[in-house]
């Protein structure tokens, strides 16, 4: 399953959208990125890596030999990195930020508005497109890990300044203090819990390719 790289997934859906309205889409997206307080239910989610909207005009699709296409709609691409399971993420977005939502995809075709979040899931479901191809650089370790492990580090360099300058007894207090403010971070990178067969199977596959490359 090429969508899953270790504990992170790729998502891509493409959404039909009425190409009369879509400029309100625009505008909603051009004041989401002015206005970013207004996301703030978004921002919170530590899980999310990257998340991405972009309306596609019908002459913006690029020709790749299938010649020139006659298209009635406008379509919506929503791309996003996330950790976890394909549920835990359409949940976190649907407790997060309803309306938001509902507002991101209003132009889109037989949108079912993000409550109650199983018909918005059979939405997705439907306009999702398999990821070819997902490279993570960091695949055993969440977004959480690679931030915690970034506090570590600037801690260990200040115990490092701290041991030279301070006495035994200074220095045993200076490493308990840094210990409870980063203890959040002895975590433990690698692989999170199977989501699915296809996920186990994935990461045995590319397990095996690593070994021998």
């Amino acid at each position: 399953m090429t969508n899953i790289a270790g504990k992170a997934y790729a998502m891509n859906v493409v959404t039909p959208s009425n190409p009369k309205i879509t400029w309100i889409n625009r505008l909603l997206f051009m004041a989401a990125r002015g206005l970013p307080e207004n996301l703030m239910g978004l921002l919170g989610l530590s899980l999310i890596h990257f998340a991405r909207w972009v309306i596609i005009k019908p002459g913006d699709w690029p020709d790749l030999g299938q010649g020139k296409q006659k298209l009635a709609n406008d379509y919506m691409l929503f791309c996003s990195n996330f950790n976890g399971t394909w549920d835990q993420y359409i949940d976190a977005f649907s407790d997060g930020i309803p309306s938001g939502l509902n507002l991101f995809w209003y132009s889109a075709t037989k949108y079912p508005l993000s409550i109650p979040v199983t018909p918005f899931k059979d939405y997705i479901t439907h306009n999702q497109i398999g990821t070819d191809y997902y490279y993570n650089a960091t695949p055993g370790s969440a977004q959480r890990d690679i931030k915690t492990s970034l506090l570590i580090y600037d801690a260990l360099l200040k115990l490092e300044q701290a041991h030279a300058t301070q006495s035994p007894a200074d220095f045993q207090k200076t490493y308990q203090a840094a210990c409870l403010e980063i203890q959040a971070g002895f975590g433990d990178p690698g692989y999170g819990p199977v989501a699915s067969l296809a996920t186990e199977r994935a990461d045995i596959n590319r397990a095996r390719y690593v070994r021998n490359h």
